[in-house]
């Protein structure tokens, strides 16, 4: 908090005390802690930001908008406030206006490097790369040379389809500390983003030798020999959804125009209008599926690799219980004949081969039952498992057929649909419904 913005400063403690206090969960101390503040000092607008973020912390959001507009509206060219609200309407997956907020406090404050870091992590809350690209330019503007800076840029460049000027942001990385993973795995990522994962093969080596018998490493190591690995690690995918959890379903449902789960749901109803039934839910996320379709009269059980995830499905009510657990240990594990309904919608696109997975499913079904799942398509004249750039996999149409034909299947329905959008473009894919004979 800048001493020139507030040259007479008598409630500095008490703040400090407040804050710690908040970080701590301390919140009625904190709150009496602030009460002795406004009796010293009121109408000042730290005050109002610090009980925004207690408001935060207690779950109370509404008061927490309250509290920050007005410390925003008492200090309305105070940088530090105003970054408080870009980041809690981040939070709360306001992006337009988050955006908007963050990009008055850069101009406000063009050279505080905390209010750039807030900046940049807005931007990539808001799924907004090019405005992080332009932010993370300009930290390096000033502090050149900045490692972490550059990474974050290396890796948006990558996102954002400029492979080459990525890949040489990485090299540059790597000359400079050769054993430097976080830039060695950076370049590898950008290698494979960029549609040629074999030229990573020296990076995958190098991570290789220095922990081998590291699972990402492998996996690495496979797609630089050309090879297609089996499955995505839970290594990369569970802290690859941890850090979307917060936004996911306003980045999937608005942003991606992803409507799967909404369309599942209608399908799964329509087939048990009483909803007498028990469902799986593979992959669960954070529950989009349950939210459509609402509470059961058996039971729905959500199973997701990442707490996060499940963290935010738990919000819904609407899960009867929940396993933090590979999908594919999931069905090895579960019981034969609990589920008459197993859903599981973009998931297999990180699963990879389905040799095991479906058998498993039909043996879970309950005679009569159906399992419902989507796959990214491949082409009819490649092979049955293709690995993509975006580092999922996508699945041939009628290899998956066969699979489940061969698993006991009488009838397996293929329809072909848009699953999302992605850089703008319709990802293509197919939804399979398969029936488990009735006994």
């Amino acid at each position: 908090m800048s001493a020139t913005t507030f040259p007479i400063d008598p409630i500095r403690q008490y703040l400090e005390t407040a804050r710690a206090q908040i970080a701590a969960g301390e919140l009625k101390e904190a709150a009496l802690t602030l009460n002795k503040a406004q009796k010293k000092s009121p109408g000042d607008a730290r005050l109002f930001m610090l009980a925004g973020l207690m408001a935060e912390k207690s779950g109370n959001i509404k008061g927490a908008f309250d509290a920050l507009r007005k410390c925003v509206a008492l200090a309305p060219a105070w940088g530090p406030g105003m970054l408080e609200l870009a980041l809690l309407l981040a939070r709360q997956n306001q992006f337009q206006e988050a955006v908007e907020t963050a990009e008055k406090v850069a101009a406000l404050e063009p050279k505080n490097l905390i209010v750039l870091a807030g900046v940049i992590d807005i931007a990539h809350r808001a799924g907004h790369t090019e405005m992080a690209m332009r932010h993370l330019r300009r930290g390096l503007e000033l502090v050149p040379g900045d490692v972490a800076l550059r990474r974050l840029l290396a890796r948006d460049l990558s996102d954002h389809g400029q492979h080459d000027e990525s890949l040489a942001l990485w090299s540059e990385l790597v000359a400079e500390n050769p054993t430097d993973t976080l830039s060695l795995t950076g370049r590898v990522q950008a290698h494979i983003a960029a549609g040629r994962a074999t030229d990573a093969a020296s990076d995958a080596q190098a991570l290789l030798q220095l922990a081998p018998d590291d699972a990402v490493y492998q996996y690495y190591a496979q797609l630089a020999r050309g090879e297609t690995p089996a499955q995505y690690p839970a290594e990369l995918s569970r802290p690859l959804f941890d850090n979307m959890a917060e936004f996911y379903d306003m980045h999937m449902v608005r942003g991606l125009k992803y409507q799967l789960p909404k369309q599942v749901a209608e399908k799964i109803l329509e087939r048990h209008p009483d909803r007498r039934l028990n469902v799986l839910d593979l992959g669960c996320g954070t529950g989009l599926l349950g939210v459509c379709l609402g509470k059961l009269e058996g039971f729905l059980i959500g199973v997701d690799l990442s707490t996060k995830m499940i963290e935010q499905a738990i919000r819904h009510n609407v899960y009867d219980r929940f396993h933090t657990v590979n999908l594919h240990d999931a069905l090895r594990e579960t019981p034969a004949g609990l589920y008459q309904v197993l859903t599981a919608l973009d998931v297999f696109i990180y699963a990879g081969d389905l040799t095991g997975a479906i058998p498993n499913a039909y043996r879970v079904l309950a005679a009569d039952g159906i399992l419902v799942f989507s796959c990214e398509t491949a082409s009819e004249s490649g092979a049955d498992l293709v690995f993509l750039p975006s580092g999922r996999y996508a699945h041939k149409r009628s290899h998956v057929q066969a699979l489940c034909k061969a698993a006991g299947f009488d009838t397996v329905e293929i329809e072909d649909t848009v699953l999302r959008q992605e850089n703008h473009q319709p990802v293509q894919g197919f939804v399979v419904t398969a029936h488990k004979p009735a006994e």
